[in-house]
């Protein structure tokens, strides 16, 4: 089966976080379990969004959804390892785009992740996709675009 490879281009990347991996994050393996990292990918995309205006539902029951997701590994991270998470955008269309993550461990440097996110914008009270809000794309404009 062939490999996925995920490579962004640098200047897409306009927010970082950092979590510590949690005890309960740990598989039988004993590193960060898959099901963690998306976790983490999650709350690293929740508050990007927040932080340019764009919360998971507003007051007009816009928000966004996630269409795909692609991860692919590079290193472990163990138990009270800090990950910077770097989130970044591109491919953007109408509706939507592509979030993007690098996810590194400061301590060393060593890349452990790098994922995407595919979202659109979606109006919950009408049950439809929306266009992307202009104040949202404003905060952009290095972003590709695509229609």
């Amino acid at each position: 089966m062939a490999r996925l490879t995920l490579e962004f281009p640098e200047d897409q990347y306009y927010f970082e976080t950092r979590m510590t991996v949690r005890s309960t994050d740990i598989n039988a393996a004993n590193h960060l379990g898959n099901d963690s990292m998306v976790s983490m990918l999650s709350e690293a995309r929740a508050l990007f969004l927040a932080h340019y205006g764009a919360p998971e539902i507003d007051e007009d029951g816009l928000g966004t959804i996630v269409t795909d997701l692609a991860t692919s590994y590079r290193a472990e991270a163990h138990a009270r390892d800090v990950l910077r998470f770097e989130v970044g955008v591109m491919d953007f269309n109408r509706y939507g785009g592509d979030l993007t993550f690098r996810v590194t461990r400061p301590a060393d440097g060593k890349l452990i992740a790098m994922a995407k996110y595919g979202f659109v914008f979606f109006n919950f009270r009408q049950g439809r996709v929306a266009p992307m809000p202009p104040a949202f794309l404003a905060h952009f404009p290095k972003a590709n675009r695509i229609d």
